[in-house]
């Protein structure tokens, strides 16, 4: 082995390695890394074999519906569609949802207080008084039914199972008779009686040429 002169640059380099760890302890120093920037995304030269679904971008705002002109509170409504189609109701307001909040009432011709699409509705010319209800008690939520949880049932259950009558609340009944009771004090006998039949055409009937 050859013996390294006391000016050779390796022994001192040697030597200023050992002053830095003798300085820290006995350990070189180690000194945080930079972080990496971000490398940029590079595209492919070709298309992808089969189209890539992208959620799209939509920036807009829920708005309550508009209603027509003619539908406002206490206005008399002919349904369109649904189980109650053809009869008659009374628009009680609009919920927050835009939907609308109608009765028959329920004494009258069986619709109970529930929601309308406003485009499954005809608007009449007959108004009623509906100063007196209170329809603070209702909102989108109370129309939401619960969620039932399922769960795995064997084959002897299967066909053992009865079907739950769904029953109403006391508190919803009881709202619906208050709604009922200020719409009915207000009503002659001839309103009364319209309210309670079913719109129906006949052979001959022009709906086009109708004035509700």
């Amino acid at each position: 082995m050859h013996a390294h002169s006391p000016f050779s640059p390796c022994l001192s380099v040697c030597r200023g390695v050992w002053a830095v760890k003798k300085k820290n302890g006995g350990k070189l120093p180690v000194h945080p890394k930079a972080a990496k920037e971000a490398v940029a995304e590079v595209k492919p030269k070709f298309y992808p074999a089969e189209d890539v679904s992208k959620p799209l971008k939509r920036k807009f705002a829920r708005r309550q519906t508009k209603l027509r002109a003619s539908i406002t509170p206490g206005t008399v409504l002919i349904l369109l569609a649904g189980r109650f189609a053809g009869k008659r109701v009374v628009c009680l307001g609009q919920l927050p949802s835009g939907l609308l909040l109608v009765t028959g009432p329920f004494k009258l011709s069986g619709v109970p207080v529930r929601r309308v699409n406003a485009s499954y509705v005809i608007a009449t010319s007959t108004k009623v008084d509906v100063s007196k209800v209170d329809i603070s008690k209702f909102d989108d939520s109370s129309f939401k039914g619960e969620k039932k949880q399922r769960t795995k049932r064997s084959e002897g259950e299967f066909f053992e199972d009865k079907l739950e009558k769904n029953t109403i609340p006391a508190e919803r009944i009881a709202a619906q008779k208050a709604v009922d009771a200020a719409i009915l004090s207000g009503l002659s006998a001839e309103l009364k009686s319209y309210l309670s039949t079913r719109f129906t055409l006949r052979n001959g009937d022009r709906p086009h040429l109708m004035k509700f």
